[in-house]
């Protein structure tokens, strides 16, 4: 073998960068929508719009931020880092099942402790998973990760004398801020007003934390190794440990996407621990649009309005989301948040 295959800048030949798009910014349409959530339970009077308002709509909505939390997390790894996870569930149902054992076995009321028990159960989760699957790539990760995450369902089926399997394990409505405000007489007041403010907050800080990780030198760390590995490498990058970091901190705010989840279902199942609720969380990632920061937590919300209007309409409704939802892709490869920028572009250069 000759000298210069051992050069850096043979290896660099070897595997030239890939054009991947820059990840774009939160666009100011997404900061608008930030607002209208912040005013959204003080608009229910309100003509025309009142009805955005509702309780139910509320409520809805409060769904789509958790999934936006999960999303968001998830792009971490896939808008980032370039990596695909099919095993992401484990890490969301595990926190909510945290807090379903925290209920059944302890008696623990507080959301807060919901949230330590559900950040801690994910989060020593994806550290022991990130170990083994971030040694690979692509395929090889997506599988190893749907693999070990199906061994947990199976987990959660079988010793049903501890989850009580296929039941699941109920939540009551828990306190918040550490007990200052306390189990409410109408649940449905509760989480459409205290609660949806109390995800919305979580949610702004969650979406503030990934923010400036994806900002700093540790996200632009991850996408270099996105662009290139062995580029990466000759610069001085750690790609396996920066990999796992990535795996354990996207499994971590997942976590909490989880706990959110539980109080808002009341009901924790093995069905958030299967492998096609990885694949909801990837689909919300890839519909909102993974190339952009924001994308992902639009995704997550617009999945959850689409899903839960497709149940109501017919009992096929598996079919019928399935079509709507390649129908998007196709028309919108760049997510929502790249169709609502052409938009925003075409109208702008007409003027």
């Amino acid at each position: 073998m000759s000298e210069s295959e051992h050069s850096p800048d043979a290896a660099v030949t070897l595997a030239p960068a890939r054009a991947v798009p820059r990840i774009r910014a939160v666009p100011w349409f997404a900061v608008a929508l930030a607002l209208l959530a912040l005013v959204l339970p003080f608009l229910e009077g309100v003509p025309l719009i009142g009805w955005l308002a509702s309780p139910f709509q509320r409520i809805q909505l409060t769904y789509g931020l958790v999934f936006g939390i999960a999303a968001l997390a998830f792009n971490l790894l896939l808008g980032y880092t370039g990596l695909l996870s099919f095993g992401h569930a484990v890490f969301f149902g595990s926190a909510a099942y945290a807090t379903g054992l925290l209920v059944k076995y302890l008696h623990v009321s507080s959301m807060e402790g919901f949230l330590l028990a559900g950040c801690v159960s994910s989060l020593v989760l994806a550290a022991g998973f990130g170990a083994v699957c971030v040694r690979y790539t692509r395929i090889f990760f997506s599988i190893l990760t749907l693999a070990l995450s199906q061994v947990v369902w199976a987990l959660a089926l079988k010793f049903f004398w501890i989850t009580n399997g296929t039941d699941g394990l109920r939540i009551p409505t828990p306190t918040l801020l550490l007990g200052l405000v306390g189990v409410p007489d109408d649940k449905v007041r509760f989480l459409s007003f205290t609660y949806y403010y109390y995800v919305l907050a979580v949610f702004f800080i969650c979406m503030v934390a990934l923010g400036m990780i994806a900002a700093s030198p540790f996200g632009k760390a991850l996408q270099a190794i996105r662009d290139n590995e062995i580029r990466a490498q000759f610069v001085g990058i750690e790609v396996w440990r920066y990999r796992w970091s990535a795996f354990v901190v996207s499994g971590a705010f997942t976590g909490v996407a989880g706990t959110l989840f539980a109080p808002l279902n009341g009901l924790t199942t093995p069905d958030i621990l299967h492998w096609t609720f990885s694949g909801k969380i990837v689909f919300m990632t890839v519909l909102g649009g993974f190339k952009s920061f924001s994308g992902p937590i639009l995704g997550g919300v617009a999945y959850n309005y689409l899903e839960t209007y497709v149940i109501k309409t017919t009992e096929y409704w598996q079919m019928l989301l399935g079509i709507i939802l390649v129908a998007l892709v196709l028309v919108m490869p760049q997510g929502i948040i790249g169709a609502l920028g052409w938009i925003i572009h075409r109208r702008s250069g007409r003027r």
